[in-house]
This record gives structure tokens, C-alpha cells and sequence, in this order.
């Protein structure tokens, strides 16, 4: 007999299910992959929407509470049997006391997934590579390759995944501090960066640390166009070195804490370093969204704030320009 969910749903501030299908697999447990297919009416989560099940494994949510507890029931059902369920809530549902106070109607799709399946290993294996993946199944049989390669067939789902989102922050002070927890917290692959500092790390959950000069550290880090890089260091020399290197790079997102005032004089340096105009264009200085506060947490929520609108804002862009003219639309993070 299947265990209720957990009375506080901490399972469902996981948002990104691949942690958990690798749990899973590394226990050699079966699991259940449920995927939001179809959002009519505006429920709280887009379609791509997933959560995990296998034995004491749960991740994600759906509907802050609707339905959570009946989908585990019937992913339950589905690792015991192993058939794929299609399932319905809200207007059409054969389950009309499950009701979404949200007035939405959803439709979510469960599969089993077996620990050795070849579609889960290259699923993992590109996110350890940090490469975009499709992944593409009828609940019977499923596919997982590179964007373009796996294509949907008639009763599929397709699913895009990207990388995990990386966050480098450079400085020591409470705020580079606050913003590195912030960004850990949610869901970026955070690492604070501080040239010369001690060799203990932050005490950060989640936070990695490098010490070295900022073109090293970066280069260790990783940069890519899945990375965000919040110079802080209120050091005029680091954050010189630091933007030289990351306004070039391959990097979505690049911001300078520091007074509007001297923005100009900064800028000015970075020509005369060579930086090219466009480079510097992409700048977000000063940093943040202007929600008014200049406490720690307030900083942080603003550059968090700033980084997940422009994440989210070329998602939507890539979405829009996608080719959607066949009848299965492809699913994103």
C-alpha cells in the first residue's frame, strides 16, 4: 500500500526532475516519469511540468496540492503494471471530486522507466555533458538524442531539456554572499568566486568556491550559454579582470554591482581594453531589477530576480520561433 505524500510537499521545490530520475537509477529502482502535457484555463504550471516517482522517491508538483497525492496513486499503479496512463483533471475528468481551485483543465502522462533504460542514460549522460536533449516517448517506447535528432511519431510526447543554469558570482562581501545562497536556492549551479581568498569555502550549501584570478576561475567554472556571471567585488580591479573575461564569453547573462555614477568611467576602461562594443552592450549594470532595496537580500532577489526573467525571456523567443506546424508541440523546461 502506497504511503500518503509528506504533509509539507518539499518535493515539490524541486523543479528540475533529472537529480531524482538519477537517484533512482543509482538505487536500481524502477520509476515514474509524469509529464504536464496539456494546460487549458491557466493552472500554476506550464506544460513540461514533471515530477518522479520510485519507492521513497518523489519530486516535483503540479498543482500545489489538487492533484498530487492522485497522480501518485496512479503512478503506482503504472509501476506495477507498467502501462502508460494518460490522465485528466478538471472539465472531462472521469474524477470530478478532484477539483482544480484554479478552474484549470490538465491532462499528464505517466510512463515507467526502467533503470537500465537507454533512453534515461542518454538522458543523463548529456546533462553530465551539459548538452541539450529531446526526449521522446509513447510510454512503450521512448527515444532520448540531441535537439533535432528525436523526432516525435504519432501518441508521443516530446520533451526539451537544457542544461542546468550555472550562476558564477565574484566577491566576499554579505551581498556576493547572499546573492551566491540565493542562486543555490534556486536551482542554479552556483560557484562564488573570490581571487586570493581563504582557502576555506563560504559555509553556502550548494555553493561551490574558486580562488584563483577571474579568467582562470571562469575557465574552471565552465562558461557557456547556459551560465550567468554577477560581478560584486566592489574592487575596481577584480571587476575590470572579471568583465573583460565574461562580456566576450559565450555567457547569457553578465551583470556589475557597483553606483550608476562611475558606470561610465568603468565602461571607458573596458574599451580601452579592447572589449568589443557589442560585448559591452550586453552589460546589465547596474545590476538588478530596481525593486528599491540595497540590503543583501534585497540585491539578491533582484539579481535572481533579473537572471530567471532573461532565462525565461530567450525560452519564450526560442519557443516563438520554433516550427510548431506539426500536431505535437515540443515540451520545454
Amino acid at each position: 500500500m502506497r504511503e500518503p505524500l509528506p504533509e509539507w510537499p518539499l518535493f515539490g521545490m524541486a523543479d528540475d526532475v533529472r537529480p531524482a530520475l538519477a537517484a533512482a537509477r543509482a538505487a536500481g529502482a524502477p520509476m515514474v516519469l509524469a509529464t504536464l502535457t496539456s494546460v487549458e484555463g491557466g493552472g500554476p504550471r506550464p506544460p513540461g511540468t514533471q515530477m518522479v516517482f520510485a519507492g521513497e522517491i518523489v519530486a516535483g508538483y503540479f498543482s500545489g496540492g489538487c492533484v498530487e497525492g492522485d497522480v501518485a496513486g496512479h503512478a503506482e499503479a503504472c509501476l506495477a503494471d507498467g502501462r502508460p496512463r494518460r490522465l485528466v483533471y478538471g472539465e472531462g475528468s472521469p474524477w470530478p471530486d478532484i477539483r482544480l481551485l484554479c478552474g484549470a483543465r490538465i491532462e499528464i502522462f505517466l510512463e515507467r522507466v526502467a533503470p537500465d533504460d537507454p533512453a534515461l542514460s542518454a538522458l543523463l549522460e548529456a546533462t553530465a555533458a551539459r548538452r541539450p536533449a529531446i526526449w521522446v516517448s509513447d510510454g512503450e517506447r521512448r527515444a532520448c538524442g540531441d535537439p533535432g535528432a528525436a523526432q516525435p511519431w504519432p501518441g508521443a510526447i516530446a520533451r526539451a531539456y537544457e542544461p542546468v543554469p550555472r550562476l558564477a558570482v565574484f566577491g566576499s562581501d554579505p551581498t556576493a554572499l547572499a546573492i551566491a545562497s540565493l542562486g543555490a536556492q534556486s536551482g542554479l549551479e552556483t560557484t562564488l568566486i573570490r581571487p586570493k581568498g581563504p582557502q576555506s569555502p563560504p559555509p553556502l550549501a550548494g555553493v561551490g568556491y574558486r580562488r584563483e584570478a577571474p579568467a582562470e576561475a571562469l575557465a574552471a567554472v565552465g562558461v557557456d550559454p547556459w551560465t550567468a556571471v554577477a560581478v560584486a567585488t566592489h574592487d575596481l580591479e577584480t571587476d575590470q579582470a572579471a568583465l573583460r573575461v565574461a562580456l566576450p564569453s559565450p555567457a547569457f547573462y553578465v551583470g556589475l554591482l557597483g553606483a550608476r555614477a562611475r558606470l561610465p568611467e568603468r565602461l571607458a576602461r573596458l574599451r580601452e581594453a579592447g572589449v568589443a562594443e557589442a560585448a559591452i552592450g550586453r552589460l546589465r549594470a547596474p545590476i538588478g531589477l530596481d525593486i528599491g532595496g540595497k540590503a543583501p537580500w534585497e540585491v539578491a532577489v533582484s539579481v535572481i530576480g533579473e537572471i530567471m526573467a532573461l532565462r525565461y525571456a530567450r525560452a519564450r523567443a526560442f519557443s516563438t520561433e520554433a516550427d510548431t506546424s506539426s500536431a505535437q508541440k515540443m515540451l520545454q523546461i
